[in-house]
């Protein structure tokens, strides 16, 4: 696959390592590492994080689902200032976007502020509203980007069709449809994303987050994991 901007997402909880919470420096120096590899042929990167590493609200029956959410939306906005932070340090220059005014420490979303000049985007905050996860949030910018393809980088190597860590004679595929992943409930995404990515032919592919350069070779094409075509 022949990639000149992509979306790469990455989940709050990987980050933190095995701390399963707050931030693994090693872990996101390496992601750095990687992506630098890319930018430096010049592709387009652009990056989604979950917050899982600092909430998960709908685990919670004590709070409302619109707070929940909100506070998760600001768990991704941390979660981009810092890696954000990590980035420049290894000598990329960045921007962080939001659906909202953060201050300044963030600027409002415009499809016309992002990708300028070389830049590395962070897409922070979701979509701005409740109801919508950052798999939605990731589906969402990459076709209003007209990305190439959503990059998911996760625990796991690619799609399988059932779970391997509890069947071992799990199938993993090479390649799968978009409607094939909705008809069995295969979680890629959610079904909002699955849904937005089939309507606008936005493909994916998964990958392990572990594996040595992975999101290097992924980000410049190479996907040694599971390519989900629209």
């Amino acid at each position: 696959m022949e990639m000149k901007r992509v979306l790469l997402k990455l989940s709050g909880e990987a980050l933190a390592g095995d701390k399963k919470t707050g931030f693994d420096e090693a872990t996101v120096k390496e992601v750095a590492r990687q992506v630098k590899i890319a930018v430096s042929e010049g592709i387009e990167v652009g990056v989604v994080i979950g917050g899982g590493n600092f909430w998960r609200g709908r685990e919670s029956n004590a709070i409302d689902r619109t707070k929940a959410d909100q506070i998760g939306m600001l768990a991704t906005v941390m979660n981009c200032i810092y890696v954000s932070e990590i980035f420049r340090s290894s000598g990329m220059d960045t921007q962080i976007l939001t659906p909202f005014e953060c201050g300044s420490m963030t600027k409002l979303f415009s499809k016309d502020r992002a990708f300028k000049r070389g830049m590395v985007v962070f897409f922070a905050g979701g979509t701005g509203h409740p109801y919508f996860s950052t798999d939605t949030g990731v589906a969402l910018r990459a076709i209003e980007m007209e990305a190439d393809c959503i990059l998911l980088a996760k625990a796991i190597d690619g799609v399988y069709d059932s779970d391997p860590k509890v069947n071992p004679a799990a199938k993993k595929y090479d390649t799968i449809t978009i409607q094939e992943v909705i008809d069995k409930q295969l979680a890629v995404v959610d079904l909002t994303a699955s849904i937005m990515c089939m309507e606008h032919k936005m493909p994916m592919a998964v990958f392990s987050l572990n594996e040595k350069n992975g999101i290097a070779d992924a980000i410049q094409g190479r996907i040694n994991g599971t390519i989900v075509t629209a």
